[in-house]
């Protein structure tokens, strides 16, 4: 009898690698302080979402409104909550999209990316950019009445009528601190990509040393398989199994993590701290680096220092900026 042999597609193995992206990126501390001052500054609640995530909307927030608790007692409306979080991931540009549900609350995601793939969501909101009035509440009642929800309107109305308020200049300011560490969540997942997980086995560990000693060289799978004391076949299997990429995946990632760290010194030519790192073409490195971190190379340097080339003369190098 054959042996029947379960595999992976490659979009499923890149699902299940990006959901434990998001998992890392939410344990983290960075994530975590930042959850913590944003939520004491603001009031509002924050979480980071896993893009197609079917949770209720800020699931696990410790401000999540009164008003959308109560909500969350009936079906119809959470599933109508549902569907605004589908809206807003649907039509979530590079700063974000915010909609208003039935009872005029507004919600907010601000994407996270590697490279240009969306991974994530930073999520906020469930708060009133008016003050609630009368006929507001009527008309979220009658959408109720329409669901045939059932809830209790006396513990509704107080609800509503506690929900936070915040003009629209500040929830916009709020949203643009989010744009701008989603921005650094999005850096900080290529990074996660290819740190070493505790758990790996000894030669994936092996083989991260041996490529982080030796990623100016130009790297064989063959050269880095003797070095984890594997056949080539077997060491892509092992590899990709502990890391989640194929051993050339990783090493692009790492190089383009080396190139990033080079060009913290703002008189390091791009072309310069990407020969450095590895990268034997500017054609291939420009190609890799945009598909990595979402953007073109001289547009990361001026997130990064604010010019587009350091301030020094440059030398002639066969390798041309």
């Amino acid at each position: 009898m054959n042996a029947t042999h379960l595999t992976h597609s490659p979009v499923e193995s890149s699902e299940h690698q990006h959901d434990d992206v998001v998992n890392r990126l939410r344990q983290s501390e960075i994530f975590r302080d930042y959850q913590d001052a944003f939520q004491t500054a603001t009031g509002l609640p924050l979480v980071l979402r896993a893009a197609g995530s079917f949770q209720p909307p800020l699931h696990g927030s410790r401000q999540i409104s009164s008003f959308c608790a109560v909500m969350s007692g009936a079906s119809r409306t959470c599933a109508g909550c549902l569907q605004v979080q589908q809206e807003v991931e649907l039509d979530a540009s590079a700063g974000g999209k915010t909609v208003r549900c039935f009872a005029g609350l507004s919600e907010s995601v601000v994407p996270v990316r590697v490279g240009e793939k969306v991974i994530a969501y930073l999520q906020t909101g469930q708060v009133l950019l008016s003050t609630p009035t009368e006929r507001g509440f009527r008309s979220a009642l009658a959408q109720l009445e329409k669901w045939k929800a059932a809830v209790d309107v006396a513990v509704l109305r107080v609800a509503f009528f506690e929900t936070r308020v915040l003009p629209k200049a500040r929830y916009g300011a709020a949203l643009r601190l989010l744009v701008s560490f989603a921005q650094h969540l999005s850096l900080l997942s290529n990074e996660l990509m290819i740190s070493t997980a505790s758990s790996e086995p000894p030669a994936a560990v092996k083989a991260r040393a041996f490529i982080a000693e030796h990623l100016g060289e130009a790297l064989t799978l063959n050269q880095v398989a003797h070095a984890a004391n594997m056949s080539a076949f077997y060491f892509c299997k092992v590899f990709k199994a502990a890391t989640g990429l194929t051993f050339t995946n990783y090493v692009a990632r790492a190089r383009i993590e080396k190139t990033k760290q080079l060009l913290l010194n703002p008189h390091m030519r791009i072309s310069e701290a990407a020969y450095e790192a590895g990268f034997q073409s500017l054609s291939q490195f420009n190609r890799i680096f945009r598909r990595v971190v979402g953007e073109a190379p001289t547009a990361y340097r001026i997130h990064l220092h604010g010019t587009t080339a350091p301030a020094r003369p440059s030398h002639a190098m066969a390798f041309a900026a």
